[in-house]
């Protein structure tokens, strides 16, 4: 008799694991990566400090000092969005371990939902919430104090970055 093969858990199984690395990747690299599709079809990466969840397989991100991104969201809606946990522990006692016992990065492939929209006020100081720990800082200000509009995003599958053997067992 045959088996049928386990089927992949979906994005609202998987959200919680998705919202605790982007947590980490948020608290250890201060940013993302977020990539486009240019005017020639080549890929466009550029770093992003605002990306926020919201429900499973939704989010939204500001599009503070984003110059090509816009245009390139007009042409071409999708993206994808990489989250990096670079806490120096956690790679290193999964170098010493030779695994990693949770996903150190993973991707995000979706697509913006529309165009730019006025940011909400809750929107706003969510935001507000996640930098408020450097708000000593003489950038602070001057990087944040209008976050200005918001995109909407929806995750069509999660990929979790292979690493050879260290996450061979973390994959789904």
């Amino acid at each position: 008799m045959n088996t049928p093969a386990p089927s992949a858990p979906s994005i609202e199984e998987q959200w919680p694991d998705v919202r605790r690395l982007f947590s980490r990747a948020t608290a250890t690299s201060l940013h993302f990566s977020i990539a486009s599709v240019d005017r020639t079809g080549a890929p466009h990466v550029t770093p992003i400090g605002s990306v926020l969840l919201t429900r499973p397989g939704r989010g939204f991100f500001f599009e503070l000092y984003t110059r090509r991104l816009p245009a390139n969201l007009v042409r071409d809606p999708r993206v994808s969005i990489l989250a990096v946990d670079s806490g120096k522990l956690f790679w290193l006692q999964s170098l010493y371990k030779g695994r990693f016992e949770r996903a150190p990065a993973l991707r995000l492939v979706g697509r913006v939902l529309g165009p730019p929209r006025p940011s909400t006020p809750e929107e706003q100081e969510r935001f507000a919430r996640r930098v408020q720990r450097l708000s000593w800082l003489k950038g602070h200000a001057l990087m944040w104090r209008d976050p200005g509009p918001v995109r909407e995003f929806e995750v069509d599958r999660i990929e979790h970055v292979h690493l050879g053997p260290m996450t061979a067992g973390l994959m789904t």
